[in-house]
């Protein structure tokens, strides 16, 4: 019989036990699901127990590139290797002596000095929900069981601050994997439920509906606090007054003038705004920058007080016509994510700001009959910043083809474990999953130091 792998499901002999049906209701309804307002202020309830490492990292934005993205057409470009392995694009020098970028990665190119660029990632998934699974979870993908996402395991360890969810997705959820897993709802993404770039931005749920005024508002409020007193007096249930602290903190989300704040970019300036990409620009970019004003605001929310921001850009699943995919959001996401980093930066900010910019894989090293490329998990690239992450370097290396690790390879359970750590987060914690049973936040793995500050 084969060893089991650490990180899989049948590393844990508690999943070899037969599930009841209220299990497998309770695992399976909830993994990816938004959260209305009030169901995120039920975290408040909640308070973490154990000791914490030290935190490093007061907050994550986290920038998911989805469908699969090409490392050696952005962080890890191959110049020397034949044709149908390089492709079309040509390379630019860094920050960092003797390290190129893609031409499309310009910005990024000038401050690599305030980047980690892990070019030795590796897992063995190449199935678009597995992959996403195991690069949002540090586990691989159980029959059985779905995990939580490093989102919301940081909004169950970490709590509410400043009144802000603790976890919110820019502008949805991107995947059913960037969930709360087994874990309750509550502790799921808060959405904006549209895109910040579009004209008339407003976040569902932090707005009156048509109609109703402040004086409507208020009314409604006494209304439910008449019927929450009748029922006060008739049951004396934990839940009841529970659930009454839980409208209490909405309808104070719902009348904060800083909270609704910082779901807006009416504030900022012009000169912030072209930093980002989202204004000063001519040509075909002008068109296509709509997806930078995501980047704006995840530093905004992050700003006034979330743990963890989630930020989906861009398609990335090009199978055919490759070239003419990236070059339509690659230097969109390449101005937004520079622009992100020296704004933070500027503002004292990145260092207590983890930015963590990653794919369920890259894809493959050779160029396809239709002039794409499709899934490839052995070996790609990410990038992180601030948040106690070292500052200028590339950690690991893939081989001359961007086919395999070549040095510091990278898996799973130690990308998460070095995550959870910047967070102040022991990963060797249990949490417990449906039917009562203990799961480590990571099954197995490491801090990579080499990766930190």
């Amino acid at each position: 019989m084969n060893t089991p792998q650490p990180g899989t499901w049948h590393a844990d002999p508690a999943h070899f036990a037969r599930p009841t049906r209220r299990d497998l209701i309770r695992v399976g309804v909830v993994g990816g699901l938004g959260l209305t307002l009030g169901d995120v202020l039920k975290l408040e309830a909640a308070q973490p127990a154990g000791k914490k490492v030290e935190a490093k990292a007061k907050s994550v934005i986290h920038v998911y590139l989805q469908g699969g993205f090409a490392h050696m057409d952005s962080f890890d470009p191959k110049p020397d290797a034949p044709a149908e392995y390089r492709g079309v694009l040509g390379t630019v020098q860094t920050k960092l002596a003797g390290v190129r970028f893609s031409e499309h990665m310009a910005r990024c190119a000038e401050v690599a000095d305030k980047m980690t660029v892990v070019r030795s990632m590796t897992h063995t998934e190449v199935d678009h929900s597995r992959g996403e699974h195991s690069m949002f979870t540090g586990y691989r993908p159980s029959p059985a069981l779905t995990y939580p996402s490093l989102g919301s395991v940081t909004a169950h360890e970490l709590g509410v601050r400043n009144d802000m969810p603790p976890y919110i997705v820019v502008p949805t959820a991107g995947s059913q994997y960037l969930g709360s897993g087994y874990l309750s709802n509550q502790y799921g993404p808060f959405a904006l439920g549209t895109d910040p770039g579009r004209p008339g931005f407003a976040v569902r749920d932090l707005t009156l509906a048509k109609g109703v005024d402040d004086a409507r508002f208020a009314a409604r409020k006494e209304w439910k606090e008449l019927v929450d007193d009748h029922f006060a007096k008739s049951e004396r249930e934990d839940s009841l007054a529970a659930m009454d602290s839980f409208y209490q903190r909405a309808y104070g989300m719902l009348s904060s003038p800083t909270v609704k704040a910082a779901f807006s970019l009416k504030d900022e300036t012009e000169e912030t705004k072209k930093l980002y990409g989202m204004a000063g620009l001519s040509g075909p970019l002008a068109f296509r920058n709509g997806g930078a004003a995501r980047f704006l605001i995840a530093r905004r929310l992050v700003e006034a007080g979330a743990r963890f921001v989630s930020v989906t850009f861009g398609s990335w699943d090009t199978h055919a016509y490759h070239y003419r995919g990236i070059e339509a959001q690659m230097p969109v996401l390449d101005i937004a994510l520079a622009g992100l980093i020296t704004d933070l930066d500027q503002r004292g900010l990145l260092d207590e700001t983890l930015i963590v910019v990653n794919s369920e894989f890259g894809r493959t090293p050779k160029v396809n009959a239709g002039g794409g490329r499709d899934h490839w998990p052995r070996v790609f690239s990410l990038a992180l910043a601030g948040g106690g992450v070292k500052r200028g370097q590339v950690y690991g290396a893939s081989d001359a083809l961007a086919a395999e690790p070549k040095q510091s390879a990278l898996g799973i359970e130690d990308y998460a474990h070095t995550l959870y750590h910047l967070l102040g987060i022991d990963a060797r914690k249990d949490l417990m999953s449906p039917g009562n049973r203990p799961q480590q936040i990571v099954m197995n793995g490491k801090v990579v130091k080499a990766l930190l500050s």
